[in-house]
Formats: structure tokens, sequence, C-alpha cells
């Protein structure tokens, strides 16, 4: 039974292969892309809530998947305008993508430095900006999808503070994960977000700010219990020598008096442990500043072909089969994943399951990563 169901398995992979992304995502088949900036809030209208869009000019594809980028910077510096952003987000949409740079709130540097509760509620702060990002793009998407777009694929990632950012927008899966003690941060969760808790106070409330996977540049976490089985797929790039974010575990920026954050050296052990999907490109003896200078950096070319590459087997142009599958409708969202036993079950590399829609349909997918 177990080789039957591995030659099932062979022969799913192999009709993934043959693909309907008809050769985009892979490689940049635009020259050009357009950028509109746009204040992504219906509650807060500044600098901190704008991102800029870019998409491909001259793309007639009305289902694209999306990423949204924030840049570094400590929490209290850093604007979507900078060059790692730009060459990021320029780089994914002339290969199709749909991108956006994104702001988000910032703190006092002294309130930042000396506070622990100031450093989790900036993070949290953030967060709760870009889900209202996320938001702004699935609320586009039903009044008319401007940004031809598909909703059920949207990625976040980041540099440094960016990818801290998306990761803890990714992981942290509900108020009661958070510590009361020293710092009681699931009170600082319900002052963000009242009574929309963890999806914070910045708005586009009634659309999901849920993600397909997290792009990780030289990020980390605070608490590795934060990953667990039902968790998104973790794509990180790092420096074996980066102290600024921990490469292993450590207080960020090298500095006692702030949180500790675990980079990529502990995050994919314990994602592997738990079964999510993971991918990582490790730089020995690099540190962290390396791609701040975007393409500046050789490395930051390698980092985005390695993104690249990771997150093709994650399209669902790569996913679909043969087998029980139905052609994805628009203004739909994913109800619910299960196995081959109807088990309620979460993405895994060659695993088979079912999807199911808000529209009623139901596709049948294999990622063979």
């Amino acid at each position: 039974m177990k080789n039957l169901y591995l030659i099932v398995l062979l022969i799913l992979c192999n009709k993934i292969v043959i693909s309907q992304c008809e050769g985009r995502y892979q490689s940049e088949i635009f020259t050009t892309v357009n950028k509109t900036t746009v204040n992504y809030s219906d509650i807060y209208n500044n600098n901190e809530h704008e991102m800029d869009i870019y998409t491909p000019y001259g793309d007639s594809e009305t289902n694209r998947p999306v990423i949204l980028y924030m840049h570094g910077g400590s929490f209290y510096a850093g604007d979507k305008g900078s060059i790692d952003c730009v060459d990021f987000c320029e780089n994914m949409a002339k290969k199709g993508y749909v991108t956006a740079s994104v702001n988000y709130r910032l703190a006092n540097i002294i309130s930042f430095l000396t506070s622990n509760e100031t450093q989790y509620q900036t993070v949290l702060e953030a967060v709760s900006d870009v889900k209202a990002a996320i938001r702004y793009f699935r609320k586009s998407f039903v009044n008319g999808n401007s940004y031809n777009i598909d909703p059920n694929t949207i990625f976040v990632g980041g540099y440094s503070a960016g990818a801290v950012i998306a990761i803890h927008l990714a992981y942290i899966d509900s108020i009661s994960d958070l510590p009361i003690f020293p710092v009681n941060v699931q009170t600082i969760v319900n002052n963000v977000g009242g009574v929309y808790g963890l999806d914070g106070d910045a708005g586009n409330f009634g659309y999901p700010s849920n993600v397909s996977g997290v792009i990780s540049i030289a990020g980390g976490i605070n608490d590795l219990n934060w990953i667990d089985a039902s968790d998104e797929p973790l794509i990180s790039i790092q420096g074996t020598s980066d102290l600024t974010i921990n490469y292993n575990c450590g207080p960020a920026m090298n500095n006692p008096a702030i949180l500790n954050l675990c980079g990529s050296g502990e995050m994919h052990p314990r994602a592997d442990a738990v079964g999510v999907l993971n991918n990582k490109l490790i730089f020995n003896g690099t540190n962290h500043g390396w791609a701040s200078v975007g393409n500046g950096n050789s490395k930051f070319s390698q980092a985005l072909d390695f993104t690249t590459n990771s997150l093709y087997p994650l399209l669902p142009c790569n996913q679909t089969t043969a087998v029980s599958s139905t052609l994805q409708e628009n203004k739909r969202t994913l109800l619910k994943t299960i196995d081959l036993l109807g088990r309620k079950s979460v993405l895994k590399k060659n695993k088979s399951l079912f999807y199911f829609y808000s529209d009623g349909s139901v596709e049948h997918k294999v990622i063979c990563y």
C-alpha cells in the first residue's frame, strides 16, 4: 500500500512539473514596472501607513500572487524607499508578482532602546499595520480587483526589522500564546487591537489577513515555540556571524536591554521538528548589513534568486493536479485543507491535500519541494 501511495505521489508531482505558470515567476519576463503609492489604512492617514505597489508593466494576467516587503531600521528608522525594498520589489514584479514596499509605525529611539514593553508594543503595532495592508489587497479584490491579484496567494517578507514583522505576523496565532510575565504582552495586544485583537487597529476590517508564507532576510523570532505544525512555509536567508539579529539566539542588536530573537540557525530546526515546510540560504561568516545595499551586494542577488526558486513550488499554478481539480473562481477564500483520510492538515511537502474554498470548489494539490 505504501509503495502504491509513493507511485501515485510521483505521478502527481510529475504532473505539477508541467505547470500552468507558463514561464512566469521564475525569471524577469517584464522589462519595466509601474509604481503606485497608496495609503493602505482606512483608519490612519500618514506616511507610516503608505505603501508603494509595484506591478509589471504591460501584464495581462489577472490572477497574480502578491508579496509585501517591509524595510529594516531597528523599528525606529527606515522607509519603504530603501534600496533593498526597491530592488526586491522591482525584481519580483518583473517576474510577474504584484509587490508592495510597506511603511509601518516606528518608535521613539530612546523609548525603544530602554523598554521591553515598548519593544513588544512597537512590533505588535507594526504587525497590525501590515495586516491592514494585506487586507487592503483583499478589499481591493472584492471591489473590482484593480491590482489583478490572487487573494489566496499573499506572502510577507522583509529585511531585518521587516523580516521580524513578517515572522511574527505569520507565527503568532493566538493572544494566549503570548507571555504575561515579565511583560504582559497579552494586555499590550488588547490595548493595540481592542475588539479586533491580533488583527490590530489599522483598519480594513472584515477581510482576512492570513498569508501563504514568510520570507525572512536576516530576521528572527522572539519565541521558537510560536512556530508550530499549523504554520506557513518559512524561507530565510541569513549570515552565520549576524549578531544584530542573532543567527542562533540572543538579544537583538547584541544589546542586553533588547528582547531576544532567534534567527535562521534555530528557526529551521524548529520548523523541521514540527513539520513546517522550510528552506534556507546561509552565508557562512557573514554579518547583518549585507542586504542593506540591495543589488549592490552580490549576496542580495543570490537571496533574490533563492527566494524566487523557493516560492515557485508554493504557487497555485504549480500545485493544481488533474485529480479532483476545479478551476479557481473569483472572490473565494480558503476554508480548510484535509488529507486523504479527511483529517484537517496544513501545507507540507510531498503531501496530498484537498483544499476547500468558500465558493464550494475543491482543489487537490501536492507540493513537490
